[in-house]
């Protein structure tokens, strides 16, 4: 099935930017959320940044507009009807994704594809919900996902190799490169990064070194852009503890286990950027080490 119109579910920060990009490649896109203002949000967020394109000369203005054009907000799942694919980018609950794959399933056209954004939720559970687990496939995107090059495809044991190809062929030409995983905890990014910020976390509880300083060894010494804590507070706490909670659940192996003060930081509602504390603190509108608690 060719895709040419896709349906996004959920105008957050990950699903506005998955328009974006789809937008981008030419592909019609409706952008759904259960509320007109959690769309409008969305939507300025992508004008936003196609605009502060458009200044920096990276893209023209007729590009924008015919990007911008491609968009279609919506607040009813009906839209659906003529999508050749639907994106899932609601946040990491499987009872939620389970009922929103139920209703598009009996919306789309046959065949349709169905991919789930999920981080960490077994691809074969959520498919297990639908009547055709063969066009249910992972596809996971990276934050922010204009910037970020990788998209995961996640195969579950009843995915057909059509759908597979189907969702590579519109993940290149959405400009991002893919890599094929097993369906197991974590996928191959998250697996590997829990594991590698759990051990951060510890040298921090260890007295190895400050949270700024192994931040800043981590940047300077392995080159990445930013440093586990900051990019933990980029993310959001929740999202990582949720991670973690999924893959320590899936492997028993005590390299996941969900770290004893990010919980407390989730329990006390810091989750980093978006609450303006996690590990550093926002709250003036810069980042500044945290001065109000003791790690």
């Amino acid at each position: 099935m060719e895709v040419k119109t896709i349906m996004v579910v959920g105008a957050g920060f990950m699903g506005a930017g998955i328009a974006q990009v789809g937008a981008q490649a030419g592909y019609k896109m409706h952008l759904y959320d259960i509320s007109e203002a959690a769309v409008e949000k969305g939507i300025a967020g992508i004008k936003k940044i196609l605009s502060r394109n458009v200044e920096k000369g990276k893209m023209s203005q007729a590009d924008m507009d015919a990007a911008m054009a491609l968009i279609v907000p919506s607040t009813k799942l009906e839209d659906a009807k003529d999508c050749e694919m639907a994106i899932e980018a609601v946040f990491e609950n499987f009872e939620l994704k389970k009922e929103i794959f139920q209703k598009l399933e009996a919306i789309c056209p046959a065949g349709a594809v169905l991919a789930t954004n999920t981080s960490s939720i077994p691809i074969t559970k959520i498919a297990a919900a639908v009547k055709s687990p063969a066009n249910f496939i992972g596809m996971h995107f990276f934050s922010p996902v204009p910037v970020m090059r990788l998209c995961e495809i996640i195969r579950g044991i009843k995915t057909s190799d059509e759908c597979v190809a189907t969702t590579i062929e519109v993940a290149e030409k959405m400009g991002k490169v893919t890599v094929i995983s097993k369906d197991v905890p974590g996928f191959i990014v998250n697996r590997i990064n829990a594991a590698f910020r759990n051990e951060a976390y510890r040298c921090m509880e260890e007295g190895v070194a400050t949270i700024e300083d192994i931040d800043k060894a981590i940047k300077f010494g392995l080159n990445h852009p930013m440093g586990p804590f900051e990019l933990a507070d980029f993310v959001g706490l929740d999202v990582g503890f949720n991670v973690a909670s999924t893959l320590y659940a899936g492997y028993k192996d005590a390299r996941f286990a969900p770290n004893a003060t990010l919980e407390k930081l989730n329990i006390s509602g810091d989750l980093g950027r978006k609450t303006g504390k996690g590990w550093y603190d926002y709250s003036s509108g810069e980042k500044k080490p945290r001065t109000d608690v003791k790690f």
